[in-house]
């Protein structure tokens, strides 16, 4: 072969190798379109399908409505004692987990409280003090979410209500979630088998049953160490749910929310919370009101102390911008509160 006709033949491979390629990017710039197409729809039908809004308009402590992306808000994360088997229309439910995060926008950092179901407050619709797990007997959502309000003294602008079975089918849809089990344990599973889920120490990847019952456990330690353990799990699923390898499995965990989760968030509100982690996973920190077990009245009650109370309700209050920021601490190092910025150090 002379090398004019090399040339030609070796220009020719080259056009042809081009071709592929932008053929082939064109086909995944398509495929990847219509696939995002069918998430958004997808995303939007099942955010219908759970959207229930509160007999308010907005939170009595708040002046004007507000909404994600553009103002400080607080969401207020239930999970509720039940699931279809165990009869998820039961009058009996009782809230299982609270967990309270503010999300102030500048700072693209996130807040999380938890709140011991024992907890002893004054619940508005009851008209009288209680533990806070039994004012979502009275009117569901709404109840516990006034009772937060009365607790913490912020607004609560969304809430996210789910069961067991949610709970289990998103992290499962994830492809599980890693977590620190801080001990061995034995743990009946959510349709209540005895020691139906076996865990050992350590760092692990966590199936939706498994994770469910490190969540719930109440043998091993307290109800502090037991909120520390649900934000954990809080934290693995936002971690998991905003790494680049799961945007694949968004349609099972869209597919998992189903009717077993109710919110008063929008679609254009959930999208809004895609902007606000464009940039990476928010600072996240958790904190926690210390307290005491009482016994006093022959009935188990969670106690808060009043200045740790005080202490959070501040930092709460500066973090959506309700007051001036007051979250340094004292030069003695003396905390009314417990504090954790690192998951791996809630154990």
């Amino acid at each position: 072969m002379n090398r004019k006709n090399y040339r030609k033949n070796k220009s020719s491979r080259k056009r042809t190798t081009v071709k592929v390629l932008l053929t082939l990017a064109v086909s995944l710039l398509i495929c990847g379109s219509a696939f995002g197409i069918y998430l958004v729809k997808k995303a939007e039908n099942a955010a219908n399908l759970a959207f229930e809004q509160l007999d308010r308009e907005k939170s009595k402590l708040r002046e004007e409505q507000v909404e994600p992306l553009h103002d400080n808000i607080s969401i207020l994360f239930i999970g509720v004692d039940n699931s279809q088997k165990r009869g998820a229309a039961s009058n009996n439910t009782r809230s299982d987990a609270l967990v309270l995060a503010t999300l102030n926008n500048a700072e693209k950092s996130v807040k999380l409280v938890s709140i011991p179901r024992d907890t002893y407050t004054f619940i508005p619709d009851a008209g009288h003090k209680d533990k806070i797990t039994h004012a979502y007997g009275f009117n569901g959502p709404t109840s516990t979410i006034g009772a937060v309000e009365e607790l913490l003294a912020v607004p609560v602008d969304y809430y996210v209500n789910m069961n067991f079975d949610a709970f289990i089918d998103v992290i499962d849809a994830l492809g599980g979630i890693t977590a620190e089990v801080p001990y061995d344990l034995k743990e009946q599973d959510e349709n209540d088998k005895k020691d139906a889920i076996v865990l050992q120490k350590g760092v692990q990847n966590l199936n939706g049953s498994q994770a469910l019952a490190l969540a719930r456990t109440r043998h091993y330690d307290n109800d502090i160490e037991r909120g520390k353990r649900q934000q954990m799990i809080l934290q693995a699923i936002m971690d998991k749910a905003l790494s680049a390898g799961s945007i694949t499995k968004y349609g099972g965990v869209i597919e998992a929310v189903g009717d077993n989760m109710k919110t008063n968030l929008s679609f254009q509100d959930m999208q809004a919370f895609f902007e606000y982690a464009k940039g990476g996973k928010p600072d996240v920190e958790t904190l926690t009101v210390d307290g005491y077990d009482d016994m006093s009245t022959g009935t188990y009650y969670w106690q808060l102390k009043e200045d740790s109370l005080i202490e959070i309700q501040d930092i709460l209050q500066s973090h959506l911008g309700l007051q001036p920021d007051t979250s340094s601490l004292s030069d003695s190092g003396d905390t009314t509160f417990a504090e954790n910025k690192n998951p791996e150090s809630l154990q």
